[in-house]
């Protein structure tokens, strides 16, 4: 009924009192919460979004770093990308890299983590030690592993003479410099993956044990496949996820040991933007690098999340 219906008499009834207070209440929360929320949302309009923009924009143009002339060219860089030797070896080499380290670096972080977490005495002092590549500077130990990997002088090489096992040019060689940085890598990420796994291996229910035990389940093998693997479902898909992020992030240990070589046998993503950007100073190729980067990046690890996330479902 309107109000212009309503009898002279009639009044609208009288909102309750423990209402009233419920939506000033929420009203004050909501205020609250922009208030709170505010200065991070800033944060990352300037720090993220604005320069992912700025990026895009630049990707449109050619424009070179010193250079005032620059000229709005669309599309016309990404079509040149697709021909681009050297952009598509870089993603060729990215891709390898990534197929390398990721797997074996998530496959070990739960090995050690499982092996920390049987052993009762100790458990602290094995952190430590295979936490340690995560916290140390990345130069300084890429230094380290050329040596390691010296030709002639590495303990690597040493250790093959003796096993009567050939010598390689690990760093030097188009056919080993690709592998040897997967090793690195897989050395850098080991530690940080077995912390994570370590966190999902405390988080699982004891009595679950128990109970599979007394279902017939008597081996560590029977154990690890009825309940430790489905329970690390989402820690699995979380420590792949950051895994493969960081394994495409690969760019100090290419700067530091190979600068892309030989041959371009080492050159990755990068530093290949790096390069464009800061070397050779096209920004605007650079900036088209950087976009395409984003996009693939981000269609991989949307199938990952989707196909990993169905297996921990269906586990």
């Amino acid at each position: 009924m309107s109000d212009a219906t309503l009898s002279p008499g009639l009044a609208p009834a009288p909102i309750p009192v423990a209402a009233a207070r419920k939506v000033r209440r929420n009203s004050h929360d909501e205020r609250a919460a922009w208030g709170l929320t505010a200065p991070t949302a800033v944060l990352m309009a300037i720090l993220l979004v604005a320069p992912t923009l700025a990026i895009f924009a630049l990707s449109l143009t050619d424009a070179e770093l010193g250079s005032s002339d620059w000229r709005f060219i669309g599309l016309d860089t990404y079509r040149d990308l697709l021909s681009d030797r050297t952009f598509l070896t870089s993603i060729r080499n990215t891709a390898v890299y990534v197929a390398i380290v990721t797997p074996v670096s998530v496959a070990l972080g739960l090995g050690l983590a499982l092996l920390i977490e049987a052993e009762v005495g100790l458990k602290s002092v094995f952190r430590s030690i295979y936490f340690l590549p995560v916290v140390s500077l990345t130069v300084a130990m890429a230094t380290v592993w050329q040596y390691l990997m010296h030709p002639v002088i590495g303990p690597i090489n040493l250790l093959a003479k003796m096993l009567g096992l050939p010598m390689l040019n690990w760093l030097g060689s188009s056919d080993t410099v690709l592998i040897a940085l997967a090793l690195i890598g897989i050395w850098q990420s080991v530690g940080f993956n077995m912390v994570l796994f370590l966190a999902g291996l405390t988080a699982i229910n004891r009595e679950l044990y128990q109970a599979a035990e007394i279902d017939g389940a008597k081996s560590a093998l029977d154990r690890f496949r009825l309940v430790t693997w489905p329970m690390l479902g989402p820690t699995t898909l979380f420590v792949v996820t950051i895994q493969m992020i960081n394994a495409v992030k690969v760019f100090e240990t290419v700067a530091t040991l190979t600068q892309g070589g030989p041959g371009k046998a080492s050159e990755v993503l990068l530093y290949t933007i790096y390069e464009e950007g800061f070397v050779y100073l096209h920004t605007g190729v650079a900036s088209a690098m950087a976009v395409a980067f984003i996009a693939v990046l981000v269609v991989l690890l949307i199938i990952q999340t989707r196909v990993l996330d169905k297996r921990v479902h269906y586990s």
